[in-house]
């Protein structure tokens, strides 16, 4: 049986404040907790000005300090941003504090524009040293065996679980050769899914990390008491995809009546696409629309996306999927 999870993009919404975007976030992770969800991710994401995630570590303690058990992690840490020591020592602090419950997923993307990416003083080039990078970030996990010169204290003998993220296949190949668990982005660029997880299977080399390949897929999981009010409440994703197509980006939008009446035809077709994997509707159109996920996909875990403007209406969402027999 699958797993579900929960990556919460720390949504701002129109009107409100990074500050407002954390308690929901942290009212988010409580219920998640008590209704079973496995883990809740947060990711790295700059200069956007619906996303509070930046200092993505500094959430993740935030998030871990006010719930007990449930999972906390990264999906992820734009590795290239950073020196792998660093997060080494961020995250082996999280473990220290928080042990057990820290994930780490690691991307290769910059998590944001060209100019932003300038102002994070990061090499442009970098992302070309991402597979040594994740390979350097491992060993300072490890025990001290080969008596290390440069240390991560804290972060050594830690061992803290270390996700591939990805949207492509390149991923998927460092992933298996590695033998790491493997989380595919597909609640945003679904196009390389299928592919991507069939290589990831195929190559995968079992390691001291994982004897078996585990696959996590993104899904867009919208659920309410009926399939109108599901839809109206993603209108909100709706409109942020098409603002991302025309280059506008604001807080997150409330929902509206009709989305039709906002984008375009073009836009309606692109953003669409982005956004093919989404389940969307009331309980009985979740559980088909599930099904067909894991069916087609086999995963292992679904990382659940759930981009309402209402939080009381996220945590429905929640209980709803929490609560069907799948």
């Amino acid at each position: 049986m699958a797993k579900f999870s929960i990556l919460d993009l720390v949504f701002i919404n129109e009107g409100n404040t990074p500050k407002d975007a954390l308690a929901n976030s942290v009212r988010v992770a409580i219920a998640a907790e008590s209704l079973g969800y496995h883990r809740i991710w947060v990711a790295e994401h700059h200069n956007f000005p619906a996303i509070a995630s930046a200092a993505t570590s500094v959430v993740i303690g935030h998030l871990a300090g006010n719930t007990k058990t449930i999972r906390i992690g990264a999906g992820g840490i734009m590795l290239p941003n950073h020196s792998p020591l660093v997060i080494a020592e961020q995250f082996g602090t999280l473990e220290s504090l928080y042990p057990g419950r820290i994930d780490l997923g690691l991307g290769r993307a910059p998590g944001t524009d060209q100019l932003t990416l300038r102002a994070l003083r990061r090499d442009s080039m970098s992302a070309q040293s991402f597979p040594e990078d994740v390979k350097e970030l491992l060993n300072y996990f490890e025990d001290d065996a080969n008596q290390l010169q440069v240390r991560a204290i804290p972060g050594m003998g830690t061992h803290v679980p270390v996700w591939i993220l990805g949207s492509s296949l390149f991923g998927a190949q460092l992933a298996a050769i590695l033998g790491l668990p493997y989380a595919f982005a597909s609640h945003f660029a679904p196009g390389a899914l299928m592919e991507a997880i069939s290589i990831y299977r195929k190559q995968f080399r079992p390691s001291v990390y994982l004897d078996k390949p585990y696959v996590m897929v993104g899904v867009n999981v919208i659920a309410a008491d009926t399939d109108k009010e599901a839809k109206f409440l993603f209108t909100s994703s709706q409109q942020s995809f098409t603002r991302i197509l025309r280059n506008a980006r604001g807080t997150f939008p409330p929902p509206i009546e009709d989305i039709d009446s906002y984008w375009s035809p073009q836009e309606k077709q692109m953003a669409s696409q982005m956004l093919s994997y989404s389940v969307v509707g009331a309980p009985d159109t979740i559980k088909v629309g599930i099904k067909k996920v894991l069916e087609e996909t086999k995963a292992d875990e679904l990382m659940t996306v759930t981009s309402v403007y209402d939080t009381d209406a996220k945590i429905r969402s929640l209980e709803i999927l929490a609560k069907l027999e799948i």
